[in-house]
């Protein structure tokens, strides 16, 4: 039996009949049934993928990594070691796993034995491979941003939603029950009527000229560059070629808007919980931010932006704020953050050590009951596990495309204020701007051939 007929036919068999736990361990199917599987192929081994992404997936029985690809054949075969190496170790067999290696993603989702791949590419290749993924039928788990421009994003949503595929977004807040716990107390009038969310969100700093260098043999560099101009190789706007750590491109806005999409995905998509405007948008955004002057990395240091709401709710996010969110209501106020939490070793950490995860203007605020009869969000205790709980259910998972979308929505829309002045008026339903004829403009993006979405055929 093919696993996409397994899968299928558990999810169906589940329906009325008893719960079954959200994990399944391979004992239940036996060690020997791989075709009980969930075989996924990893686009990208880099930090994330390597410290996040694959650590809190691999460790699933029901998941096994049968692939690797990464245009830097170092990271490529690093990738590849990783996969053969941990199951070596888990099972005793060190002929267990070969893994397959791809410098090619298209060729990856050639292999029907995939059923699941993992994105955590540079910000400038996710909405591409994702949407090919999409066309093939695999399911995705997407790092954030989902896209770099408010056009491909919502071609990727829709084209998701077509081919009724699995996308979990890689923003783990919302599995974080901290922020499930502020949304739902918020949603069930706790502080009152909601009337101000407040977002801390670190900038970056500005960078030093960097000289042309050659570009190393292992690296394909025209591919890592993809549908974004073709510039000369530096190793600070790519990735060290010796370790894993913070690469250069996230402060290129060539391949990103840094912290604003970066971080603010995070925050935004987790803040829409508790203001209910999930599937929605601000009506107007404005914004002040300053720029690098000189120097290769551009993208953008201090900030403050401004957002308001058709549901009288403004919205300000800025580095000047403790980094989470503060909702602020006519009774109170909750604050919640990721406390000591990092995705990988080498975060920027913005808050204290001792920053607390979760806080409120009156400690019986946080202690209070939801009862049975009252808002109750979607309950997820690990964002990997949720991603592939719902592969085998085909239930939404908790950070679906739409909602993504969405929330990376107001990153861009807030990265295009920080270069127009004024107030910029917003249509969260056309997704166009009102009153801007330059800021619909900058909706979208000139893609290199043949890298890109605009070179997708549907």
């Amino acid at each position: 039996m093919k696993r996409r007929m397994f899968i299928k036919k558990a999810a169906a068999s589940a329906v009325g009949t008893v719960v079954i736990p959200t994990i399944v361990p391979a004992s239940v199917f036996g060690k020997n049934a791989p075709s009980n599987r969930i075989h996924i192929g990893q686009i990208g081994f880099g930090r994330i993928a390597r410290d996040h992404d694959m650590a809190e997936t691999i460790v699933y029985d029901q998941a096994q990594f049968i692939a690797v690809c990464d245009v830097d054949k170092k990271r490529l075969y690093d990738g590849k070691n990783y996969i053969d190496n941990y199951y070596a170790k888990k099972t005793g067999n060190s002929n267990y796993s070969n893994a397959i290696m791809y410098d090619d993603y298209r060729e990856m989702l050639l292999n029907k034995d995939i059923d699941a791949v993992i994105i955590s590419t540079p910000d400038h290749w996710h909405a591409e491979p994702a949407a090919r993924a999409a066309l093939a039928k695999k399911d995705i788990y997407l790092q954030k941003p989902t896209s770099l421009t408010v056009a491909e994003g919502r071609f990727l949503s829709d084209l998701v939603r077509k081919q009724g595929v699995i996308l979990q977004v890689g923003t783990q807040q919302r599995s974080s029950p901290q922020f499930r716990i502020a949304a739902e107390l918020v949603r069930n009038g706790r502080i009152g009527k909601l009337h101000t969310v407040k977002i801390g969100l670190p900038g970056d700093p500005s960078g030093p000229e960097a000289a042309e260098m050659p570009i190393p043999k292992n690296l394909n560099y025209d591919m890592w560059l993809g549908s974004t101009p073709e510039v000369y190789y530096t190793e600070m706007r790519v990735h060290p070629q010796e370790g894993y750590g913070r690469p250069g491109w996230l402060r290129c806005e060539q391949f990103g808007s840094g912290m604003i999409t970066g971080w603010g995905q995070h925050h935004f998509e987790s803040a829409a919980w508790g203001m209910d405007t999930e599937y929605t948008g601000p009506i107007s955004v404005e914004a002040v931010a300053e720029f690098p002057k000189s120097g290769l990395w551009d993208v953008h240091g201090d900030f403050m932006v401004k957002a308001e709401y058709e549901n009288g709710i403004t919205m300000y996010t800025s580095g000047g704020y403790p980094n989470g969110i503060r909702y602020e209501g006519s009774e109170g106020w909750i604050f919640v953050s990721r406390g000591n939490y990092v995705a990988s070793s080498s975060d920027p950490v913005a808050q204290s050590n001792n920053a607390k995860a979760l806080d409120a203007s009156d400690p019986k605020i946080l202690t209070s009951e939801i009862k049975e009869d009252e808002i109750h969000l979607y309950v997820s205790d690990n964002h990997h596990g949720n991603w592939l709980d719902c592969i085998k259910s085909r239930k939404e998972p908790i950070s679906p495309i739409e909602i993504g979308h969405r929330a990376c929505t107001i990153c861009l829309i807030s990265h295009i204020a920080m270069k127009i002045p004024g107030r910029l008026e917003w249509d969260p339903k056309k997704e166009r701007f009102r009153n801007s004829e330059v800021a619909n403009s900058m909706l979208k993006r000139p893609q290199r051939s043949p890298y890109g979405t605009d070179y997708i055929k549907v």
